[in-house]
């Protein structure tokens, strides 16, 4: 029974996390013709063109596209493969870009470290669970997949921790450092904790 509510209240938090994601997906493309309101430390990075756009073209898409990819109907025939190569090559470009945006931050070097960190694994989720979906081993992809999506997911927590802080009045420059881990380490350990509850399916 315990393992039973485990796996209900996991996907359930995985549909939340999949609506917070479609939503900020829509929000964050205002970035690419730089409409509507703007973080300044963002817009400010030593990097930030060409990496800003591509870094949100390739992220908003992953996020969106990977919010249909746990939809069990769509998880059959081809849609669920195109969607998912479309996906991966979202992440891809997405991480590639934010490497040189993680040291072009303006919080300094531990901002650089976590979100350099961020795009490493980023990258390599994506590419373990490629090579595993085109050696048909359908458990270790999904397994990787679903760490894939626990960093995606990043880009959702990272504004949630954002709104947090200014609510709780703590300095935004320090809380912004804290975040740059905060935003997907406790995402990848659910995300482990996940697959240890759930059945290999």
């Amino acid at each position: 029974m315990q393992r039973t509510v485990g796996q209900v209240g996991a996907k359930t938090w995985w549909r939340f996390a999949a609506f917070m994601s479609i939503a900020m997906a829509l929000f964050s493309y205002r970035y690419l013709p730089r409409v509507g309101p703007l973080a300044p430390d963002i817009v400010a990075n030593l990097f930030a063109r060409p990496w800003l756009d591509l870094h949100v073209a390739g992220a908003a898409t992953a996020l969106l596209l990977g919010s249909f990819q746990f939809i069990p109907a769509l998880r059959r025939g081809g849609t669920h493969r195109w969607v998912g190569r479309a996906y991966v090559v979202s992440c891809l470009v997405g991480g590639i870009a934010g490497l040189p945006l993680a040291f072009g931050s303006t919080a300094g070097p531990i901002a650089t470290a976590g979100f350099g960190l961020l795009a490493v694994l980023w990258l390599a989720t994506n590419i373990l669970g490629w090579r595993a979906a085109l050696r048909r081993d359908l458990i270790v992809h999904r397994r990787w997949m679903i760490r894939s999506w626990a960093l995606t997911l990043a880009a959702v927590t990272l504004r949630l921790y954002l709104v947090g802080a200014g609510v709780s009045g703590l300095p935004m420059a320090e809380a912004y450092r804290a975040i740059s881990f905060l935003c997907w380490v406790p995402n990848l350990i659910l995300a482990e904790l996940y697959l240890r509850i759930s059945r290999p399916a």
